[in-house]
This record gives C-alpha cells, structure tokens and sequence, in this order.
C-alpha cells in the first residue's frame, strides 16, 4: 500500500510540475514571438491572429485542468488513508490528520500550477488583442 501512495503522491505532483514546465516554455516562446512579430509579413488578419493564438490554448487547458488533476490526488489520497485504516483497525486521530494533510497537498500543487497558468495566458491573449488592434489601424481593417 505504501508503494500505491508514493505513486499516487509522486504521479499527481510529477505530472503538474511536467504541465507547469510545458506551460511556462509555451508562454515563453510566445512572448518572444510577440516582441519579434513582424504584421508586414502576413498578409490578411486572419492569417496573422492564426499566428498570434498559436499554442494559447496549451496554456488555457493546463491552467483549466490542474485543479482537476490535484482535486484527483487528494481524492485518492483520502481513499488511500480511510483503506489504511481500515485495514489496519485503528482510530488514531493523528494517522489520519497526518494522511488528509498529505493528500491535500495535491489540491495544493495543482491550485499552484493553475494560477499562474491563468495568469500568463491572460497577459499573453492581452498581448494578442493589442498585436490585433494595430494590425487593424495600420491596414484600415
């Protein structure tokens, strides 16, 4: 049993901070993209906001789901620690403190990885209405 709770512990955090590093490079490719942009190059606006928007939505579904995936880890957690003492017949009140705090900390990691998400895909979808807006002045759209 211990050896499903590490998985679970180590599985739920690991794939956070593997779609955390994911949506941290994607905002930075983007931004990069966004200060080197040239409008010249593209020749409609639709063609130029299928660049701008390129990617976002790796930000936006990680920044939905993380939540989700530390609400799983608790929840499994919470199973793993009422089947411990389930089978083990004690009561104690710090075994299961100890066990509810640790599984808690998935929710933790995932509210970590989802608030900057939603953050960085505000500010780079900001960034892309401004790119739009002076597409639009400079070419009379």
């Amino acid at each position: 049993m211990d050896a499903l709770k590490e998985t679970v512990d180590y599985g739920v955090i690991g794939l956070l901070l593997a779609l955390s590093l994911w949506a941290v490079a994607v905002a930075v490719e983007r931004w990069l993209f966004y200060r080197r942009i040239d409008p010249a190059q593209y020749p409609n606006l639709q063609v130029f906001e299928l660049a701008l928007t390129k990617r976002l939505v790796i930000i936006g579904t990680v920044a939905a789901n993380a939540p989700y995936i530390g609400l799983l880890g608790t929840v499994l957690g919470i199973m793993l620690t009422f089947h411990t003492m389930g089978t083990s017949g004690t009561m104690a009140v710090s075994t299961i403190m100890i066990g509810l705090s640790l599984a808690l900390k998935a929710t933790a990691a995932g509210l970590l990885v989802a608030i900057p998400c939603v953050v960085m895909n505000n500010v780079l979808r900001r960034r892309v209405t401004e790119l739009v807006t002076q597409y639009k002045v400079r070419h009379g759209s």
